[in-house]
């Protein structure tokens, strides 16, 4: 049993090393359905689903390690390493910062470590920030429609007072309201602030480093 678990294996990386993802995939499972105990076919299953743009699957084989209970060594520092990944991938950014906080602990001059854990933090807080700013939003939108409807009974007051004598509307220069040219200046700060945060994204992303690559 053993020994055709290991076939399996064997057979599993040399597929994943040729890029031969469904084919790894399945050599990877034999092994588990041999002993499903073994965490290095599942953490080579997980690799694989990865690979394959399986993230939630992968999250779950990961997820079934016992990371926790694993001697400190190379083996618990990848398995912690490439879980912050999926996570990553996921946008799952509280699990990823966990996975790399203690991936650094004993990994402190991991550089690519560093990034992926300075990528994940930095979008973990953004989302923070967006959630702890959802109470202002009703106040916003409430001063929209007041700024609305202040600006409905300005254009009738101009509406009355344009007409003529002869009750024909009178041709006025088009003028801003105070009222307007702040909508105005609101709407391009956002559209600024949108583009300079799609920046910083695409900066944080090049960060991003991929997957330990060895399987074991």
């Amino acid at each position: 049993m053993a020994w055709g678990q290991k076939r399996d294996l064997r057979r599993g990386n040399r597929e994943f090393r040729k890029e031969q993802y469904d084919k790894a995939d399945i050599s990877y499972r034999k092994g588990l359905l041999k002993d499903s105990t073994n965490v290095g076919a599942r953490y080579n299953l997980a690799n694989n689903l990865y690979r394959q743009g399986n993230f939630d699957e992968a999250a779950k084989q990961m997820d079934a390690i016992p990371v926790d209970s694993l001697e400190h060594g190379s083996f618990r520092s990848d398995c912690l390493f490439n879980r912050g990944d999926i996570a990553i991938a996921q946008e799952d950014w509280q699990t990823a910062v966990d996975c790399f906080i203690k991936y650094l602990i004993d990994n402190p001059d991991d550089y690519a470590a560093k990034e992926n854990y300075t990528y994940a933090r930095y979008h973990l807080q953004n989302q923070d920030q967006n959630q702890n700013g959802d109470g202002s939003d009703d106040k916003q939108d409430q001063n929209k429609d007041q700024n609305q409807q202040d600006q409905q009974n300005q254009d009738q007051q101009n509406d009355n007072g344009d007409q003529g004598q002869n009750g024909q509307q009178q041709l006025q220069p088009v003028e801003l309201s105070p009222q307007q040219a702040q909508q105005l200046l609101q709407a391009i700060q956002d559209k600024e602030r949108q583009t300079q945060e799609k920046v910083d994204e695409k900066k944080a992303a090049a960060l991003k480093s991929r997957q330990k690559e060895k399987n074991w």
